[in-house]
Parts: structure tokens; C-alpha cells; sequence
């Protein structure tokens, strides 16, 4: 059971998602990236209001994952990013991303806000941004 609907289709989606956005993250940030992901669908606020799955939230356009227009994208996802797919659809949130909406890799350091989002927090390139909890209350 998950913290959000999903089925083995939306698995490997978010796993390949995970990888073509922050493979050279490492593990814990595809995790992050994933966090996003997932807040994306339970948020049902802001840019994301009727966004309600995995695969609605990976090709939102506009306001989308600029990775799905790469070809890396449609490689089939890798046993290690369908673990760490599981592992954030089951729950699990990292740091600064846990109440993210939005990440982004600046040139230099992380803008206090962006769009007029607040700054959680930067692991390795990306920053990552929260809404308000009484703009989004479903990511808290």
C-alpha cells in the first residue's frame, strides 16, 4: 500500500523519471526527486490541482519534468531506481524534499525564493522549494 494509487506501469515510470532528473545525485537524490513527485499528485494544489497520477504528474505540460523530452527518459528503468520508485510511493521522504513541489539546479546558490516559493533546503546542484502548508496542506 502506498501513500498514493499506483500500479507496476507507474513504478517504472517514476523510476525512470528518478533517474533521467537526478541519476548524477546519487541514490538519495532520485529519492528527493521522487518526493516531488509523489507531493505532486497528493498535493492537489497550485500547479498541480487535478494532478491525481503518477503519469499525469510526470507529463504535465507546461509545468512538467524537462527530462521527458530527452531520449535517456525512455530507457527502461533499472532494477536500483524501481527500488527507490517503491520506496518513495510506500512513503519515504528525504530532506530538503519532503514538502517539495519544485526543484530546480541553479548556477550558483539557492535563491531564497523561487516563483515566490520558500527554500527548503540544496542537496549536491538541485535547490528545493515548499509551498505554504495553508497553500498545500496535503504535502504536510
Amino acid at each position: 500500500m502506498g501513500v498514493i494509487a499506483y500500479t507496476e506501469a507507474d513504478v517504472k515510470l517514476l523510476a525512470r523519471l528518478l533517474r533521467a532528473e537526478a541519476e548524477g545525485e546519487g541514490n538519495l537524490g532520485m529519492l528527493m526527486v521522487g518526493n516531488v513527485g509523489v507531493n505532486r499528485v497528493l498535493g492537489n494544489c497550485l500547479d498541480f490541482k487535478d494532478i491525481t497520477s503518477i503519469r499525469q504528474m510526470v507529463f504535465q505540460n507546461p509545468g512538467g519534468f524537462e527530462a521527458t523530452q530527452k531520449g535517456y527518459f525512455y530507457q527502461a528503468a533499472r532494477s536500483n531506481e524501481l527500488n527507490l520508485a517503491r520506496r518513495v510511493l510506500k512513503g519515504e521522504r528525504q530532506h530538503p524534499a519532503s514538502n517539495a513541489l519544485w526543484f530546480f539546479r541553479p548556477g550558483g546558490d539557492c535563491p531564497a525564493q523561487w516563483y515566490n516559493q520558500w527554500n527548503s533546503g540544496r542537496f549536491k546542484s538541485h535547490c528545493f522549494y515548499i509551498p505554504t502548508e495553508s497553500d498545500c496542506p496535503s504535502v504536510y
